[in-house]
C-alpha cells in the first residue's frame, strides 16, 4: 500500500517544527536560569562568600578578637534594644492601621495609607534630617525636651525613633491584603453567635492573618538591625554609646580593620539568617498544627 507523499512530507514538516520548538524552549529555560543565577551570583553569592573569605582569612582565632572590643558589644547590645523596642511598637501600630484600613471606607483612606507608605518613598538620610529638625537642639522641639531634660538626637532614643520609622509600614503592608482578601464573613458569623470585640480578634482575626504578619515581622526585624542611613544622622556614631552593628562595620572598615569590619558583618548576616530559620520552623509547626486539627 502506498503513502500520500504530501502527507509524508506534512509529518515530517510537522517532526521538524516540533524538534525547532523544543530546541527553542531549551534554550530560552536555560538562558533565563543562567541569567537568573548568574545575578544571584554576583549580588548575593559572592559578596557573602567574600565576607565570609576575608573574616577568616588570618584564621579563627583573628577574627574572634573582634568579641574582645567593647565596643562591638555595645553597638550588639544597641542594635538588638532597637529591634526589640521598634518590633512590638510597629506591629501594634501595623495592626491597627491595617485593621482600619481593610475594614472600613472613609474619606482620606488614600492619603493615610500613603502616609504609611512615606519610609519607603524617601531616603532614609532625608528620614534622618527631619528626626534632627524636629528634635535636635535648634530644631522645633528642641527648646522644649532641653527644658525636661530630654535628649532624642545623638542618643538612644533617637536611634530608636529612626529605626521605628524606617520600619513603619512592613507590618500593616503585609496584613492589609490579606484582611481585604478574607472578608467580614467570618468576623459577622461569630458576632451574630454572640463573641464580643476581642473574641473575633484572637480566635478569627489573628489566625486568618497569622502568617502575613509574622513576615511582616520578620522584615521590621531585618530593617532595624540592618538600617544604616537614618540612624546615622541621628546617632552621631558615638562609639560604645549610640552606634549599632552598621555603624560600627563602617567605621571599622574605615580604619582599616578590615577583619573586625568583616567578622561584625558576619555576625550581622547571622542574625538576619536566624530570622530565616525562625519563620522556616513557625511555618512548618503552624502547618503542622493544622493538619492535626
Amino acid at each position: 500500500m502506498s503513502v500520500d507523499p504530501v502527507v509524508e512530507i506534512g509529518f515530517g514538516n510537522e517532526r521538524s517544527n516540533t524538534r525547532k520548538l523544543n530546541t527553542g524552549e531549551f534554550l530560552v529555560k536555560w538562558g533565563l536560569i543562567s541569567i537568573a543565577v548568574s545575578y544571584l551570583g554576583l549580588v548575593l553569592f559572592f559578596p557573602v562568600l567574600n565576607v565570609v573569605y576575608v573574616a577568616f582569612a588570618k584564621g579563627i582565632e583573628p577574627a574572634l578578637e573582634v568579641f574582645k572590643n567593647q565596643d562591638f558589644f555595645s553597638a550588639a547590645q544597641l542594635t538588638l534594644l532597637v529591634a526589640v523596642v521598634s518590633i512590638p511598637l510597629n506591629t501594634v501600630f501595623g495592626l491597627c492601621a491595617a485593621w482600619v484600613i481593610a475594614r472600613n471606607r472613609f474619606r482620606g483612606r488614600t492619603l493615610l495609607i500613603s502616609i504609611i507608605d512615606l519610609p519607603f518613598s524617601i531616603s532614609p538620610v532625608v528620614a534622618g534630617l527631619m528626626i534632627v529638625l524636629l528634635y535636635g537642639k535648634n530644631g522645633w522641639f528642641g527648646p522644649f525636651l532641653e527644658q525636661i531634660n530630654l535628649q532624642i538626637v545623638f542618643a538612644i532614643p533617637g536611634v530608636v525613633l529612626a529605626s521605628t520609622f524606617v520600619t513603619m509600614p512592613f507590618v500593616a503592608r503585609e496584613v492589609i491584603p490579606i484582611l481585604e482578601e478574607v472578608g467580614t464573613s467570618e468576623e459577622e458569623s461569630a458576632r451574630t453567635l454572640g463573641a464580643n470585640d476581642w473574641q473575633i480578634f484572637s480566635r478569627i482575626t489573628v489566625p486568618n492573618i497569622r502568617w502575613g504578619l509574622l513576615y511582616g515581622v520578620l522584615l521590621t526585624n531585618a530593617r532595624a538591625m540592618g538600617e544604616f542611613g537614618a540612624v546615622s544622622v541621628v546617632s552621631g556614631s558615638l562609639a560604645g554609646k549610640t552606634q549599632t552593628l552598621p555603624l560600627f562595620i563602617e567605621e571599622a572598615y574605615k580604619n582599616y580593620q578590615s577583619q573586625e569590619a568583616f567578622t561584625a558583618s558576619l555576625i550581622l548576616g547571622l542574625l538576619a539568617l536566624v530570622t530565616l530559620v525562625l519563620k522556616e520552623i513557625l511555618e512548618r509547626f503552624g502547618h503542622t498544627s493544622q493538619i492535626k486539627v
